[in-house]
């Protein structure tokens, strides 16, 4: 799981108002100068395997381009348990860490149990990711993924390389956002959010792999 799980944020007003606190010394606010308003994005691709067993490896990929005429000023996507919504009930939201879920027991320094083990974080794996890192596309919240700015037209793609660690039927949700102060929101051409849910099946019984005669893992259907 990514280091800093434990750290939960809430997307929308909450990490608004995080990042949005004077810098130590700086009297100025760090969304001072942060461009604001809509601007159009068409969710291309949302992909994920529904039915999945323990240990498996598995991607998510979602793709979002820039349908508008201005370029958005950091693409950022946020992954929730059940739903992005703000406020949502307790264990939901981002109340827990991504790809987890939530343990309800008393006196726990953190309720977020791992449902999946990030692989590998979305964005180019440079020095940082190579060496068990956060990747390219970390942000100041744990559970949201920045791209940097997205020029018209153009397509920035999130894939999470994961690996299933605990049995059930989960739901996980994912949030489109053109920033993270929450001044450049991203919406669809029709005006709503871009968001969505997956449902995912994990089965007890362990994925099935074997190493061919090229040396290559093949993993069994």
């Amino acid at each position: 799981m990514r280091r800093g799980a434990g750290r939960t944020f809430t997307i929308a007003a909450g990490v608004t108002a995080a990042l949005a606190l004077p810098a130590c010394g700086s009297g100025s606010r760090q969304d001072a100068n942060a461009p604001s308003g809509k601007f159009p994005v068409q969710v291309t691709t949302a992909r994920w395997v529904g039915f999945q067993r323990l240990a498996q490896h598995t991607h998510l990929v979602i793709s979002v381009r820039n349908v508008g005429t201005k370029t958005i000023p950091n693409l950022a996507i946020s992954i929730c348990n059940t739903t992005c919504s703000y406020p949502a009930p307790a264990g939901q939201g981002t109340s827990v860490a991504a790809f987890a879920q939530y343990l309800n027991m008393p006196q726990l320094a953190s309720h977020s149990r791992p449902v999946w083990i990030i692989d590998q974080p979305p964005g180019p794996c440079g020095y940082s990711c190579q060496n068990g890192g956060q990747g390219a596309y970390v942000s100041a919240d744990a559970n949201t993924w920045q791209s940097g700015a997205l020029k018209p037209g153009a397509t920035a793609v999130f894939n999470w390389a994961l690996t299933s660690v605990a049995a059930g039927h989960f739901v996980v949700a994912y949030q489109v956002a053109g920033d993270l102060y929450g001044k450049a929101k991203a919406v669809l051409p029709n005006g709503l959010s871009p968001q969505g849910t997956f449902a995912v099946t994990i089965v007890r019984r362990p994925a099935q792999s074997f190493v061919n005669s090229a040396g290559k893992v093949v993993q069994l259907p």
